[in-house]
């Protein structure tokens, strides 16, 4: 039985604890919220405990509670050889922050996984660049409804506009910086391939779509690759596709089964 700890309880961190419940093998054993969350979540926990911090004993540590989760939860459970999953990959755009992970880690003796989340491909991207990359170019569309309450709405008025407009081009550091509930994409890519400050992102906001859509466009000395999803988001979050829940729960399944892909 692989007993795991969730860190959040928000849309992805209820439709992971809902989809994981009754899977052989796999247990959500504890449920990490701020106190101030806490009666909310213990409504919708079950048998799981909510408690405030990290428990001693925990198999696992699944991330998807955003940045300072990975600085108050995350890097001292590494510390303390606690092996964590981490969904909220666009908080590494914080200078420094990769490396607390890793040097927690190695302290640790244990590893912190970075989650694919919304996006394919990580795989191919990350064999690529053992032979050289020459551009990565990542292009992020959603409605203009996905892009409430971030910085989009100081640059184009999402209610009113009836054509693509494009709400920020520049770096993955820099998208991930601005948009880190809508930019994982971007940040996992980048660190898949040519790192945060060499990958080159478009955020639109299109209101002739109802979906997410990725594309990334990757060319190197592998050849070229051309990936283009169109993803649902989460019901209770429109902010976030519904394959970043997808995502934690096949790393969760790959934990427990005889045969992994």
């Amino acid at each position: 039985m692989q007993n795991v700890t969730l860190i959040g309880f928000g849309a992805i961190g209820r439709t992971l604890f809902q989809r994981v419940a009754g899977q052989p093998g796999l247990r959500i054993t504890h449920i990490v919220v701020p106190d101030e969350h806490a009666a909310t979540a213990r409504a919708h926990a079950g048998d799981a405990q909510v408690v405030p911090t990290v428990p001693e004993h925990t198999d696992l540590v699944l991330e998807c509670a955003g940045h300072q989760a990975l600085t108050e939860h995350v890097v001292p459970a590494l510390a303390r050889g606690i092996e964590c999953a981490v969904l909220s990959i666009g908080a590494l755009s914080e200078p420094g922050l990769p490396e607390q992970l890793a040097e927690a880690a190695a302290r640790g003796q244990t590893q912190v996984h970075l989650l694919s989340g919304a996006i394919g491909g990580v795989d191919a991207i990350a064999a690529a660049r053992i032979a050289g990359l020459d551009s990565v170019t990542y292009t992020g569309r959603k409605p203009p409804t996905g892009w409430r309450g971030t910085p989009a709405e100081d640059v184009v008025n999402l209610d009113t506009i009836t054509e693509p407009t494009v709400i920020l081009q520049d770096t993955a550091r820099e998208a991930a910086r601005l948009y880190p509930k809508n930019a994982n994409v971007a940040a996992t890519v980048s660190l898949a391939g040519l790192g945060l400050d060499h990958t080159q992102v478009r955020l639109i906001a299109d209101p002739t779509v109802t979906e997410n859509i990725h594309h990334i466009d990757v060319r190197g000395a592998f050849g070229e690759m051309q990936i283009t999803m169109r993803g649902k988001p989460l019901p209770d979050n429109p902010k976030t596709s519904a394959l970043t829940v997808l995502s934690a729960l096949r790393f969760l399944h790959n934990r427990t089964s005889a045969v992994t892909i």
